[in-house]
């Protein structure tokens, strides 16, 4: 069956379109809603359950790393066995690890748990996608609407601390994980009754090779970045940890190049679109996430925040990804992706480095214009390379782009979690540290803004 096919009658019914854009989003505000209510909890989390700051490093990042991993086998699911199945499977999935997470007892069954929650996610967020790019054929209006849908989970961002801080402060951090419940439920109602089933590709085999090299690759690279800076980077354990992971990435590109059905055609790289959203999309997670975790424990344990202070000090940062990116969606209808996501990095790059004022005793107005800053970036970027990746690729492989493009920003999140914590905690002082660790994040930016500047737009193969 084509797959344009089954576009048409999304296309032509604006009401099912709506309906189907709410559902979708929903999805997708409860996956960054987790990832964004986090943050404010991690304090509370670690007096009640301890681990210290790599404990917190790994509550953080066991969600992101087991999400970036199985994205890509996810997205490859989804157009095999149905999007639409894979999205309900999914929410399912988080659904019940929420809950799981709510009633841990120890660190490491709320890391546990949190690895359960990355499967939810990663299986319901390519699904989404491949319905968007089915619903919306043409590419003005697929473009508006991925900005309603980054617009909705950009509320999601906005609301996640300070709704992390009442939570925390009033039921304590379990409650965060409860609030996943109402959401994932109507979600799953919308999609069941709002959407239809995309075209199925049977024929495909699943990359069992690729998939295990990635979980390796990913897995291997985390545990040695977040333990270098625990027992030293030159501890027998880093070093293997760091072999296997050039391992696992090099049996990957392996697999994929003589698959018969990989779950990332190399091929793909030959767009310039795709291979360069990838490698931007990287760039922009790896600071982002890398950031809201240093200000977490900065407002908290440096200037001594409450739950509910803090997430009233993210409000700046949160913003502008609720409303900007319709306004994205707009402007990479008319002119593309290049200029917007160039502007997106330069405005993200300039509040990273505005932290760098940040201090023990500063005032809160640094960290009010550097989030302002970092936040328009976010919603000029992210919006725009989602459409220049959504386009890239033949309606069929949707959700392998999707999914891929996914895969790259979360390992970029796992990453700056990973690597930025560890040289925040590396140093004798947390500022100290902290400013270290802005300057690598200010590096990857400006390379993210310039390769988007000059490859965006040549979608030659």
């Amino acid at each position: 069956m084509n797959p344009t096919s089954l576009s048409r009658p999304y296309a032509t019914k604006g009401k099912s379109n709506a309906f189907l854009l709410l559902g979708l989003s929903l999805g997708y505000f409860i996956v960054l809603l987790d990832m964004t209510v986090l943050n404010v909890a991690l304090p509370a989390i670690r007096h009640d359950l301890g681990g210290g700051f790599a404990g917190m490093q790994w509550v953080s990042g066991a969600y992101t790393v087991v999400y970036a991993c199985l994205l890509l086998a996810a997205g490859s699911l989804a157009d095999r066995f149905g999007a639409k199945r894979m999205f309900i499977a999914g929410l399912a999935v988080f659904l019940a690890a929420s809950v799981l997470s709510a009633s841990a007892s120890t660190l490491v069954v709320l890391i546990a748990a949190r690895a359960f929650l990355g499967v939810g996610g990663a299986a319901l967020l390519p699904a989404s996608m491949a319905l968007l790019t089915h619903a919306y054929p043409n590419p003005a209006a697929r473009a508006r609407a991925l900005g309603v849908w980054a617009s909705v989970s950009g509320i999601a961002m906005a609301a996640g601390p300070i709704v992390g801080g009442v939570l925390v402060d009033s039921f304590g951090w379990r409650s965060i994980f409860l609030l996943n419940v109402p959401i994932a439920l109507a979600s799953i109602a919308i999609a069941a009754a709002g959407t239809q089933e995309t075209s199925r590709r049977l024929e495909a085999s699943f990359d069992t090779g690729g998939q295990l090299s990635a979980i390796v690759a990913a897995g291997a690279l985390t545990f040695g970045l977040v333990q270098g800076g625990v027992v030293g980077w030159s501890a027998p354990q880093v070093a293997a940890a760091f072999v296997a992971a050039a391992l696992g990435a090099a049996l990957f590109v392996r697999f994929e190049a003589r698959g018969k059905s990989p779950m990332l055609p190399l091929g793909l790289f030959r767009v310039s679109d795709f291979s360069t959203g990838i490698a931007a999309g990287f760039a922009v997670n790896f600071a982002f996430s890398g950031l809201l975790f240093l200000l977490s424990l900065y407002f908290q344990q440096t200037l001594g925040y409450s739950a509910f202070t803090a997430g009233l000090a993210f409000l700046p940062f949160m913003l502008p990804p609720a409303f900007n990116p319709m306004l994205t969606g707009r402007l990479v209808g008319r002119i593309g992706a290049r200029i917007p996501a160039a502007i997106g990095f330069a405005l993200l790059a300039a509040g990273t480095l505005v932290l760098l004022w940040a201090g023990e005793d500063s005032s809160y107005a640094v960290a009010l214009i550097a989030q302002l800053l970092a936040g328009f970036g976010i919603s000029f970027a992210i919006p725009s390379l989602v459409a220049a990746v959504a386009s890239s690729a033949p309606k069929e492989q949707a959700g392998i782009a999707s999914g891929a493009l996914n895969a790259s920003r979360q390992l970029g999140a796992v990453l700056g979690v990973a690597l930025l914590g560890t040289i925040a905690g590396s140093s004798g002082s947390f500022v100290a540290g902290m400013h270290a660790a802005l300057y690598v994040a200010s590096a990857a930016l400006l390379a993210g803004g310039a390769l988007s500047l000059a490859a965006l737009g040549r979608r030659g193969r």
